[in-house]
């Protein structure tokens, strides 16, 4: 019996050894062979924010006779997970009729640097999220209505900073908003994405977004016809970053606490509701349901239309945001 137990003890002892040491001995590399600013092109811009920098898509406001075009209203535009600026390519000038456009790539994706150390708040996670978008009001739309237009995850972090920020935004477009089901696993479980062995694989672990990321593109369209070879190289130009890998990693692992769905009493703003018929990604119903949450929201409901209405329907959706501005409510 005691000569069992000691080989049971020798195996416990041996695989505890393995775990422990093991996957230290895995090479974690990445797939990408340019800088987060070669990737992004000699044209690109950058905002600083929070100390990192901040790839920004500005399109300036298109004025015409009889508007004010010295203090015009801001669009800022948070994409949605595993997106970035590219997702809203077909409405941001079209927007810019009524006012200056800036989307920008929220940290984690797209061309915005990808730190794996920083100083105060963590860039990735939702508290960071708020004061990045608070610095680029400051910087774009300063003494100016501001607008802010969300999708998906993007939709959650600008709801969220309306009622941590009241008396800041002016309106909200939410489109198919990840609000009432936010996704992601429960912050109180982060804890362990800071084992060590883990933390070394993990930028291993998350590297298959990049095949799974073209899975939720295919299940975001209702015609998928429609997702040619252009759009898919458009998801999948940020995978060219080196260290994609590390910086999505640390997106994963980040603080994300999100109260708003709580709390849609505290929106007050004029609030407009956009989604699509058939979106399977965040539920055609959960938009619907918010609507009638979000005291005073305007709801859209596109024909034909997925998860990405502002790409897969542009025209229907810039409609739904005419239709929206010239309400005599706004």
């Amino acid at each position: 019996m005691k000569k069992a137990l000691k080989i049971i003890s020798r195996i416990a002892l041996g695989l505890l050894v393995v775990a422990l040491i093991v996957p230290f001995l895995i090479p974690v590399q990445t797939s990408g062979t340019k800088t987060y600013q070669e990737a992004a092109g000699a044209s690109a811009t950058f905002a600083t924010a929070q100390g990192i920098d901040v790839y920004t898509a500005v399109t300036e406001f298109d004025c015409k006779q009889g508007k004010d075009c010295q203090n015009p209203p801001v669009f800022i535009l948070l994409h949605g997970f595993g997106a970035n600026t590219f997702s809203y390519r077909f409405v941001t000038e079209p927007l810019s009729a009524y006012g200056e456009v800036v989307a920008y790539d929220r940290p984690g994706f797209g061309f915005t640097e990808r730190p794996t150390s920083w100083k105060g708040e963590n860039p990735y996670g939702s508290a960071g999220n708020d004061l990045i978008l608070d610095e680029l009001i400051q910087k774009y739309a300063a003494n100016q209505d501001v607008y802010l237009v969300g999708h998906s995850a993007g939709g959650t972090q600008a709801a969220q900073y309306v009622v941590d920020n009241p008396g800041s935004v002016t309106g909200l477009i939410l489109i198919s908003p990840a609000i009432l089901t936010t996704g992601g696993s429960p912050s109180g479980f982060n804890w362990i994405f800071s084992i060590p062995q883990l933390d070394h694989l993990g930028p291993l672990l998350v590297s298959s977004i990049a095949s799974s990321g073209m899975d939720l593109l295919d299940r975001s369209w209702f015609d998928k016809s429609k997702i040619t070879e252009e759009i898919k190289t458009g998801y999948r130009a940020p995978l060219e970053i080196i260290g994609w890998e590390e910086g999505f990693w640390e997106f994963n692992r980040a603080p994300r606490v999100f109260d708003v769905k709580d709390r849609l009493a505290e929106i007050t703003v004029p609030t407009l509701l956009i989604t699509g018929d058939t979106d399977v990604v965040v539920a055609t119903a959960d938009t619907e349901a918010l609507a009638t949450m979000i005291k005073g929201s305007s709801l859209v409901v596109i024909p034909k239309s997925g998860h990405l209405a502002q790409e897969e329907t542009p025209s229907e959706t810039m409609q739904a945001i005419d239709d929206y501005w010239k309400s005599p409510n706004n």
